[in-house]
């Protein structure tokens, strides 16, 4: 029994590692631009004093406080573009994401796909990739228990891509 167990756990233990580091070997490459915010750096910025009266400020605090990871990784390289569409393919395939909304708008195919919370608008993930076409390619992963309406919010201070995507897509969750 015990063999069993250890088998089970063991067969288990990739699907795990790989949603943790699917993505990561985009860290490193010159070709690609990478921005990665962990827990910390979201809990260091919940702590900001904002104006009480500025609700987009508090609106923003309110939202970093309950992100664990923020993960964004842009390529104008075809090479590196078909393999993050390769391994956006195989981690929703190990990973089962909801497809929230696709838009095909100049040549840029963007999906976004939501795993959900206890809520319909509640996330526990959210990973939007936009395929460029021959021009920028973009994944984003963010992950934490958010509500899906904040982000937008969240990718306009940040200066994210996807960000009016994202705006239409919590619009539609609703």
């Amino acid at each position: 029994m015990k063999n069993l167990f250890a088998v089970l756990i063991f067969m288990l233990m990739p699907t795990v590692f790989f949603a943790q580091t699917a993505f990561n070997k985009y860290e490193d490459k010159t070709e690609i631009t990478s921005v990665i915010v962990n827990k910390k750096m979201f809990q260091l910025i919940g702590q900001m004093k904002m104006d009480p009266k500025d609700k987009d400020a508090q609106q923003y605090l309110n939202l970093v406080k309950k992100l664990d990871n923020l993960k964004v990784f842009t390529t104008s390289n075809n090479k590196y573009a078909a393999d993050m569409k390769s391994t956006v393919d195989t981690y929703l395939k190990t990973n089962p994401l909801e497809e929230l909304m696709r838009i095909n708008n100049d040549g840029k195919n963007i999906k976004i796909y939501i795993k959900q919370g206890a809520s319909s608008s509640q996330v526990k993930e959210l990973l939007m990739f936009m395929d460029g076409n021959k021009t920028e390619t973009v994944i984003m992963s963010l992950t934490g228990n958010f509500d899906l309406n904040d982000i937008s919010v969240l990718t306009e201070k940040m200066s994210l891509p996807g960000g009016p995507e994202l705006k239409k897509a919590a619009s539609k969750k609703q």
